[in-house]
Parts: C-alpha cells; structure tokens; sequence
C-alpha cells in the first residue's frame, strides 16, 4: 500500500534566519567580509533596509536590561519607564549615526578659477561621545585648504556635514581628527590640508578627577602644511585667539 507523503513547505527567502538577533547578522556580514567594525567605523555597508528599525529595537530590549541590573524599578518609577526606548534612538539615530548611516553626498565642482589661496572654514561646532565612557565630548573644528587646480572644490556646509558624519560615533578625538583628515583629502584632492579641534571631555568634568576648565587641542597637517612652517603659522596665526 502506497503512503502518501506532504511535502514539508520550505521557508521563504530570508526567513530562515528569522529569530536570528539584527546584531548577530550584521555582525556575521562584516566578519564574513573581513572589515573591521570598531567603535569609530562605519558599517552602513553592511545593513539592509528595514534592519536599522530592528536593531533600535534589540537595543533598546537590551538597555532595560541595564536599568534592572542598575536596580530602577521600570514599571512604577514614571521617569524612567521609557527610558530604554529613549537611549536607544538617541544612539541609533542620534549620536552614533554616523556609524549606521552611509556618508553625506557631495557636489564637487572643477577649480576653474585655479585658486591657491589658503582658505580656511570655522569654528565648526563637534559633537561626539568617548568611547571609553560614551560621555559627551563637545567642541570647535577649523579646517585649512591649499587647493590646487586639480582640487574638488566642495560647497563650506559640507566640510560640517563630513565633520558630523565622522564625528557621530564613540570616538578618541585624537583619532576622529586623523579619520576626517583622511576623508577630506579623498574628496577634494588639495595641496595642503590643516585641521585643528578643541573640544572639552565630559568624562574628565563628569566622572574621575572631575576638571571643569581642562580641554584637548590636537591638529593635523597634511602636505604643504607639514612642510612650509610660514603657511603653517599663517594658518595658526588666523584662527581665533581665544576659542570655544
């Protein structure tokens, strides 16, 4: 006697990794490809639409954890009951952008003027996050360029825009100046490139030795920069004495 056998239905594409965390498949997608994804890069590559909502979700489930391990009683206390999804949009959306989401377009235009000429933009205001304590780390940007006829000339609200795409991820501001520096001489191509940042570390004013007043200056200089010291005084000599 013949038994009649149901073909078992197959999952759908994509489907069969369902339960799987949004996290985990990203994270198998980066490896996979063999890129790094430290705090400070970007992964927007690597993230399929619609999974950006899901991981806002698996994070905020997460961040409750952290408030019950910090003992917050989440169901009575009425500060603090939506806390979790709060944070979690704050940091996907907001001030971790910059790793989710791919880099500000950019209309680049011919040097047809042939401009040589030091031009510098700022203060440009920063904002990011350490990503030793993830504590606000708040400041000003100046960016110095020698064009040359072959320089991409981009619109001034731009370099903010690189500047904010950069800067929105847990980040070391030593290496987040060296990470747009390398971004802007991609773009436009300039004989000479000079930034300087002066920013304030809440984690020294909030947390440890708690100093009000103390703040980081770093720069960085690229090509005729590094190697004129009289445009590099130029430079220097033309930012605003007293900044913040």
């Amino acid at each position: 006697m013949l038994r009649t056998i149901e073909a078992v239905p197959r999952p759908a594409p994509g489907d069969e990794d369902e339960g799987t965390p949004v996290s985990q498949k990203i994270r198998e997608r980066i490896v996979a490809a063999r890129r790094r994804f430290n705090a400070n890069d970007n992964i927007a590559e690597f993230i399929q639409p619609g999974e950006l909502e899901g991981l806002l979700d698996e994070v905020e489930v997460k961040m409750k954890d952290v408030l019950e391990s910090l003992v917050i009683d989440l169901e009575n206390d009425h500060n603090t009951g939506n806390t979790a999804r709060r944070v979690a949009k704050m940091y996907v959306n907001e001030v971790f952008k910059g790793r989710y989401v791919p880099p500000p377009s950019l209309t680049e235009f011919p040097n047809a003027e042939h401009l040589n000429e030091l031009m510098i933009v700022g203060p440009i205001t920063v904002r990011s996050a350490c990503s030793h304590h993830f504590c606000p780390i708040i400041g000003k940007l100046w960016i110095g360029v020698m064009p040359n006829e072959k320089t991409n000339v981009i619109g001034l609200s731009k370099y903010a825009r690189l500047a904010e795409w950069v800067m929105g991820r847990p980040q070391i501001q030593e290496e987040a100046v060296v990470q747009l520096a390398d971004l802007i001489q991609e773009k436009t191509q300039p004989d000479g490139l000079a930034l300087v940042m002066e920013a304030e570390h809440f984690c020294m004013q909030w947390r440890g030795v708690k100093e009000m007043d103390s703040k980081m200056i770093n720069s960085v200089m690229r090509g005729v920069f590094l190697k004129d010291p009289n445009l590099r005084r130029e430079f220097l000599s033309l930012l605003p004495r007293k900044r913040g």
